[in-house]
């Protein structure tokens, strides 16, 4: 067999990046100016400016990005820096609709002028209650009102008396008769100088002291009389209504300029249409309800119900602007119905009617920022009951109404019906790119409403600016939390933890929450080390013990590969045979481990068979990658003869399921060599994905994969041959931990970079891959011949069982029709 060149490895400087501290502008955090920009997010700072600019409907915001990459931060600095710019919204009042009540009218009032109304009202209620009681009480009204009731008094005694006159003329008189607590007057005959009811004139007839024809005449007078007492009774009553009307109006007259003039400050302050007329029916309904202030100052409720007589005059000042800088930016960090769109309240009777009115309506969140902005979390809107279609129907005809959604299912004796607010809000959402696509691809209203998006990168590009942008923050941070500064030695080290999360060499992390993390815990490492500045040691030991405080599982694992439950080889060959590269992503932490990745070949037509996918343990990407290896076999090998092979690919003790294509090079290691009989480097690891021509592709996880098998074999001893093959992509994602870089350096561990499928059996066999020659064979002695000849040989298998089963079925068919003849 023909060897196989050796393989340049890896240098330790390609495995980890160092900053330089050349790049770092300051000795320690503390001779720098803390961060008050955006860092790194220069495109969604412009996306946010176009979208908060336009004016025009439908310019909503919905902000995408992963956790931590400082959206919900950027858009409050954001929304202060402009809100102060805008001019300032105004205040909303809903007020008493004096014809329909369960209709309350709304006011539109320049900021802080809600204010002025609702105060200005209940100084002109406060100062009626004191001054009506008086002027009702002074000498002028009160002479005025005895004229008029002497007037009254004249008149009816004037016609009591001509009636008793007639009434004495007849022979009868008036007297009151009871009926229960009341009286009413009836007349009664007077016999010789004495009142005698007809029960005893009946008697006297009998008596004969009276004759029947006197008896007769005088109920006819009786009858007579009594429709002329009944129609001075409603005489009597004309006079008395009228005495009131006048009383009533007397009271008007003297209480209209008193309300007029308390009045009159308000109609000159607050000059606007919609008050001017809700004033003048204030005016109308203060001189119908004066019977409210006749009880002066210390009547402060109706004792019965318990409700404030003076409810109809009120204010309900719905959103107060006086104190508001700017436009209004409100960030709801609970959105639920309630909160975000208002409700109207209600009170329970001891009968359980639900009782309510216009003071009773509540703004929510929404109606706070009108005329401003309103920052929400996506998830939270479209999971709280109700929110989600109310906010996109506000949205799209801007005009709201509020409502409470419970009054659906009480009994009430009263329903409002509130006037509808028109909206001008700007609405911000904070969600992640599968929300966004979700909703724009399902809610036909949605990418009409948020026509635009800000994506928020977990990356930026890596140069001295980035740098010492990071340095920045991180005095931010030490400022706000009060930590001690960070010298030059931890800031670079806090850089090159920024590079490993962004997971390439070329940028940083953006997702400054965790940077923020490590360095308080670098803090606290450094208090207990007792040292005023925290150095890379005490970031380092931050890494570390972040790491140790969450790998359970990472530990469970490794911890069965070294007791040899989970069965892994780092030594010697056997063939079809390969240490594949695993990531687990528990969440919290990610983290590699190797695999054992088998194969077995023989003769037949079932191709590749990939026993996950069987055992329903295989997603798709998987499925994909190990019907592309089928088609790189197919293309490479079994151009010139049938393609007869079975084979059967499998993750050993693997029972929780595989995804992603970065195990399908070392399953075609596997196949090869089954297929060829060339052994494989137990002390090799491999990873990488490929396509149908053989070349491979990068993947992702490779600093943990790296790192996963170097702690395996770490754990059984490094024998200075073991290592891990990668692709050649992905030597811009190295940031490996600084042992891995130091067994490296010292030869003990290596890792290799390859472009091909047959660069990667070269290094696993030490066989030498091979060209195909003119004659369309592969050199004698390589890896391709042998597995040429391996597929060529399963092929003549296949076509000598294919013949010997054919001649089988033609003597069959010859013995059945031999026997038929014999029959016939």
């Amino acid at each position: 067999m023909k060897a196989a060149a050796n393989f340049a490895e890896l240098r330790p400087e390609q495995l980890y990046w160092r900053c330089p501290p050349e790049a770092i502008d300051h000795e320690t955090t503390a001779d720098c100016p803390a961060c008050e920009d955006i860092i790194g997010q220069d495109q969604a700072l412009k996306s946010l400016k176009t979208g908060l600019e336009i004016k025009s409907r439908g310019y909503n915001i919905f902000i995408t990005g992963m956790v931590g990459t400082g959206r919900t931060t950027t858009i409050k600095k954001f929304l202060e820096k402009i809100r102060t710019t805008e001019e300032i919204p105004d205040d909303l009042l809903y007020v008493n609709n004096f014809n329909k009540p369960d209709e309350p009218w709304l006011l539109t009032l320049p900021a802080g002028q809600g204010r002025v109304l609702a105060e200005g009202l209940e100084r002109l209620i406060n100062m009626l209650r004191t001054n009506i009681p008086e002027l009702l009480k002074s000498q002028y009204f009160q002479e005025k009102k005895q004229a008029i009731l002497e007037t009254q008094q004249r008149q009816q005694r004037e016609i009591l008396q001509k009636f008793d006159d007639l009434v004495a003329s007849e022979g009868f008189t008036v007297i009151q008769v009871p009926m229960g607590i009341l009286t009413r007057p009836d007349l009664i005959p007077v016999v010789d100088g004495q009142p005698t009811p007809f029960t005893k004139l009946e008697a006297l007839v009998r008596e004969e002291k009276m004759t029947r024809p006197q008896l007769e005449e005088l109920k006819q007078k009786y009858e007579k009389l009594t429709e002329q007492l009944e129609k001075l009774i409603g005489k009597l009553k004309e006079i008395d209504e009228e005495t009131q009307a006048q009383l009533k109006n007397l009271e008007i007259e003297a209480c209209t300029p008193l309300i007029r003039g308390g009045l009159s400050d308000l109609r000159a302050r607050l000059p606007f249409p919609g008050v001017q007329r809700y004033l003048d029916e204030i005016e109308k309904n203060l001189a119908r309800d004066l019977d409210l202030f006749k009880a002066g100052p210390k009547e402060e409720a109706d004792k019965e119900t318990g409700q404030d007589p003076y409810l109809p005059y009120r204010v309900n000042l719905l959103v107060d602007n006086s104190e508001t800088k700017g436009a209004p930016v409100i960030m709801e960090t609970s959105p639920t119905y309630p909160n975000l769109f208002g409700t109207i309240e209600y009170a329970y009777s001891r009968f359980g009617l639900a009782q309510t009115d216009f003071t009773r309506i509540k703004a929510g969140s929404f109606l706070k920022a009108n005329g401003g902005y309103l920052v929400l979390n996506a998830l939270d809107v479209l999971t709280e009951p109700g929110v989600w279609p109310t906010l996109i129907r506000t949205l799209r005809y801007q005009v709201f109404e509020i409502q409470n959604p419970i009054s659906l299912f009480t009994i009430s004796t009263a329903r409002l019906k509130p006037e509808p607010i028109q909206c001008r809000v700007k609405v911000i959402l904070i969600g992640d790119d599968y929300l966004y696509n979700l909703l724009y691809f399902y809610d036909e209203d949605f990418k009409k409403i948020f026509k635009v998006k800000a994506e928020f990168d977990s990356e930026m590009e890596k140069n001295k600016k980035a740098i010492n942008d990071y340095v920045r923050f991180l005095k931010k941070i030490c400022d706000e939390d009060q930590l001690r500064p960070v010298d030059k030695e931890g800031i670079a080290a806090m850089v090159e933890f920024g590079q490993r999360l962004a997971g390439w060499q070329k940028k940083l992390s953006t997702r400054f929450h965790l940077i923020a993390d490590v360095i308080r815990e670098a803090d606290y490492w450094a208090r207990q080390n007792g040292k005023d500045v925290i150095s890379r040691q005490e970031v380092k030991t931050a890494i570390q013990e972040k790491i140790e405080r969450v790998n359970l599982v990472e530990r469970k694992i490794q911890e069965l590969i070294e007791e040899g439950l989970i069965l892994i080889d780092t030594e010697g060959q056997v063939v079809g045979q390969v240490n594949g590269l695993a990531v687990y992503d528990t969440g919290e932490l990610t983290f590699g481990k190797p695999t054992r990745i088998t194969a077995r070949t023989s003769t037949g037509r079932a191709g590749v068979i990939n026993i996950e996918r069987e055992a329903d343990l295989s997603g798709r990407t998987h499925n994909k990658g190990v019907l592309i290896l089928t088609g790189y076999l197919r293309g490479k090998y079994a151009q010139d003869k049938p393609f007869a092979l079975s084979a059967s690919l499998a993750f050993e003790q693997s029972y929780s399921g595989v995804d992603g294509d970065s195990a399908s090079a070392a399953e075609v290691y596997a196949i090869l060599s089954s297929l060829s009989g060339l052994p494989l480097r137990q002390d090799m690891a491999v990873t990488g994905s490929i396509n149908q021509r053989g070349e491979i592709q990068p993947i992702g996880g490779v600093n943990e994969k790296i790192e996963g098998f170097y702690q395996v074999c770490k754990a059984r001893g490094l024998t200075g041959t073991q290592g891990v093959i990668i692709p050649h992509q992905n030597i811009k994602n190295l940031m490996l931990r600084e042992e891995v870089v130091q067994a490296v350096a010292e030869g003990r561990f290596h890792i290799y970079p390859i472009k091909t499928v047959d660069e990667g059996m070269e290094i696993l066999t030490g066989v030498k891959a091979g060209e195909r020659l003119g004659n369309g064979q592969y050199e004698e002695g390589t890896v391709n011949q042998l597995v040429d000849s391996g597929i060529l040989q399963l092929a003549l298998t296949w076509e000598e069982f294919e013949d010997k089963a054919l001649w089988k079925e033609i003597e069959k068919e010859s013995e059945s029709a031999t026997g038929e003849k014999e029959e016939v």
